[in-house]
């Protein structure tokens, strides 16, 4: 059985970092892309950012561009999502996803999802 657990959020003021962390188990991701998504509350879950297993390739929602970071240990099967320069609309609930195809999407359509972890800025 897969497992996504999330953890490292918090509250931060704004200007602030957080670093989030997810650790899978029950199969090996290291050839399949990895992913961070947030809900904020009456808003639809968006995608963040990815990374890809074959070649380490990253993508970003613009709005994060520059700001955050994310990085995969595949001998630690775990996903990383560094993020600096915190703002009061990054406030969400952080999702971290799984897929079972080699291409990213940043749609939903992931195969994997954690429970996710509060991520809370305020001004």
């Amino acid at each position: 059985q897969v497992q996504l657990v999330e953890s490292g959020g918090g509250s931060v003021q704004a200007g602030g970092s957080l670093r989030l962390s997810c650790a899978a188990s029950g199969r090996t991701f290291s050839n399949y892309p990895l992913g961070w998504f947030r809900q904020a509350p009456g808003k639809e879950r968006e995608f963040v950012a990815a990374i890809t297993g074959h070649d380490g390739s990253t993508y970003y929602k613009d709005s994060v561009k520059g700001r955050f970071t994310i990085s995969r240990d595949s001998a630690k099967n775990t996903v990383y999502l560094q993020m600096n320069s915190l703002k009061p609309e990054d406030t969400a609930v952080y999702y971290c996803a799984a897929r079972n195809r080699m291409t990213i999407t940043t749609t939903t359509l992931w195969d994997y999802w954690g429970q996710g972890t509060q991520v809370t800025v305020s001004s």
